[in-house]
């Protein structure tokens, strides 16, 4: 017979004692299962006991937490919490170093029980910690310890963080910004100013002015990966907490000091695994770094702005030679506006007679005409390229090149979460991205070009412009997961992703979905698939028979022959219904 739902069978240890296995009643006060268990070992002053976890963090047991102890667990009775808080109180008092460092180091390992951290915090024992860091007196171990119990005292959020007095805090950034420290004392330093960063205005501007950047980039440069790791915490921090303003002067000292090279070199290329917190952080960084273009991408174009205007005029000016930039007396101010109108139309703008009409659309805002004036400044070769070669084309398999860099844009925001806020626990960042100071801007000279090669392997029309920018979204996402480390092998890899290519990887996926259809759906298919042929075959015939006009270039038709069993060309006469064939 099974035991009752509110009963667990569990086993109780103490040292120098045999284990009882007893089953524990749920139903039962805790100070009675405790009475039980004292009696069975002839212990007095039960109420001075308590029963934690053998294993793993060695919880106290609670009437709050005893519902979470299953059958099989293994408990260990110990002092209570109480009478060991009042122990640790009064070893960390003690003249005795060794007792002093055993009581810390037992203190900042039962910090992390919330029972036990408050009966500490409710003696005072915070104080007494103040009291250890401000004298400055101890250091080494005994320091280590004392801001470990810190740490674990102040998770529990029993105190806020804006109690802290000033020369507590003066002190622990004295530990960051010495040179000669332990180097666990300056990790739980950088900790401790990583939390209070975010808990109030006051705190973050106190820790941004005592702790400069500089010096967080030295200490991300030393070989301690636990030291990088909280370096890198408390910069996140740092940045997350400013504004948008404080941040992007930060951004821009970091990039001055070539923060993203160091970090694509020593960190994300060192020897040592990367693990998931610095993984994350790296995240961080990339996202806020992104997220520096959400202004100009959520600004609409404003026809009125000179230096938008200009801006504008600029991508016409680096494409072409313009006529309409003669002498004011050579042309009519209409002929000149019909010259303006004729270029941008062959820029690939919709609205050709007042092209900041494109851009009025945000996102992706100004961000687009700042893309495509970083591409024909820093690539114009390829710019006038792009444009000239597709000014030739005919009208309807032109690639449009603004309208392209429009969507374009907006495809590269959406792909890389420009203007959303950071994940509490992604770790999904681009190596590449630590390479190259203008990332944004970069990848949108290669995929631009990619839009172009695209078209033309899809041999599209304006029609088509949706199907390639989509094709083009999925050339771009299947290359960036396969995270290459470099710019360089992102463009070879995605231009290596051809039309050709994603079409068989589309058949390939399509084929492996098929074959995890039910086998009654892939009965049927393969029962319907032979008059299914025969309807194409069939199609396709009548497609013949009906003819196909041709361009005047080809100066001819073709018709299949009555009898089916040829084609027959001729000249189309209008007015005809079929047109003069010869065999």
């Amino acid at each position: 017979m099974p035991p009752p739902k509110d009963v667990v069978k569990i086993a109780i240890q103490m040292v120098g004692a045999i284990p009882q296995l007893i089953e524990l009643q749920q139903s039962k006060p805790l100070a009675a299962v405790l009475k039980d268990v004292c009696d069975a070992w002839s212990l007095p002053n039960a109420e001075r006991y308590a029963l934690q976890y053998a294993d793993g963090r060695q919880t106290y047991i609670t009437e709050l937490n005893r519902g979470e102890i299953k059958n099989g667990s293994i408990l260990r009775l110990t002092t209570s919490p109480d009478q060991e808080a009042e122990r640790l109180y009064s070893g960390i008092q003690s003249n005795n170093v060794d007792v002093k460092t055993d009581s810390l180091k037992k203190l900042a390992s039962l910090s992390q029980d919330v029972t036990f951290a408050q009966e500490f915090i409710n003696r005072n024992g915070l104080k007494l910690i103040f009291y250890i860091v401000e004298e400055g007196n101890d250091a080494g171990e005994i320091l280590a310890h004392t801001l470990k119990a810190f740490m674990e005292l102040m998770e529990h959020d029993f105190v806020s963080w804006e109690t802290l007095s000033a020369a507590f805090i003066k002190k622990i950034v004295s530990y960051v910004n010495m040179n000669a420290m332990d180097a666990s004392v300056q990790q739980l330093s950088m900790s401790i100013l990583e939390n209070m960063v975010p808990s109030s205005r006051v705190l973050f501007e106190l820790v941004k002015k005592e702790v400069t950047v500089d010096r967080l980039l030295t200490h991300l440069q030393v070989m301690n990966t636990q030291l990088q790791l909280k370096a890198m915490a408390l910069l996140i921090a740092l940045l997350l907490a400013a504004t948008d303003a404080e941040r992007r002067d930060m951004m821009e000292y970091l990039r001055e000091k070539n923060i993203r090279q160091f970090i694509h070199k020593n960190i994300i290329h060192s020897s040592e695994p990367l693990g998931d917190e610095m993984a994350h952080y790296l995240y961080v960084l990339q996202s806020v770094s992104l997220n520096l273009h959400e202004r100009r991408m959520r600004t609409s174009m404003d026809p009125y702005s000179q230096e938008q205007r200009e801006l504008l005029q600029s991508l016409r000016h680096a494409a072409f030679e313009s006529e309409s930039d003669a002498p004011a007396s050579t042309f009519s101010t209409e002929r000149r506006r019909s010259l303006c109108a004729k270029e941008f139309r062959k820029l690939g703008f919709m609205n050709n007679s007042n092209p900041a009409e494109d851009l009025r659309r945000a996102p992706p805002g100004l961000l687009a005409l700042d893309s495509m004036v970083y591409f024909s400044r820093h690539t114009p070769s390829a710019y006038s390229r792009f444009v000239l070669e597709n000014s030739s084309r005919e009208d309807k398999h032109e690639c449009p090149f603004a309208r392209s860099s429009i969507q374009l844009t907006l495809i590269l925001c959406e792909i890389l979460h420009v203007g959303e806020p950071c994940s509490e626990t992604a770790q999904a960042f681009y190596p590449m991205f630590f390479g190259q100071d203008h990332f944004f801007e970069e990848l949108f000279c290669i995929c631009i070009q990619l839009v172009n090669k695209t078209w033309k392997e899809m041999r599209a029309t304006q029609e088509d412009f949706d199907k390639v920018l989509q094709v083009v979204r999925e050339q771009i996402t299947r290359t960036l997961s396969l995270k290459p480390t470099s710019l360089e092998l992102f463009k070879t890899r995605v231009n290596a992703l051809n039309y050709s290519e994603i079409l068989k990887l589309r058949q390939t996926e399509r084929l492996h979905q098929e074959e995890t259809l039910a086998v009654p759906v892939l009965e049927l298919r393969e029962r319907l698939k032979p008059e299914l042929l025969g309807l194409i075959r069939q199609q396709r015939l009548l497609r013949l028979c009906e003819g196909t006009l041709f361009r005047k270039i080809s100066s001819g038709t073709a018709a299949c022959h009555p009898t089916t069993k040829c084609c027959t060309t001729g000249t189309w006469r209008k007015g005809c219904s079929r047109p003069p064939s010869r065999a």
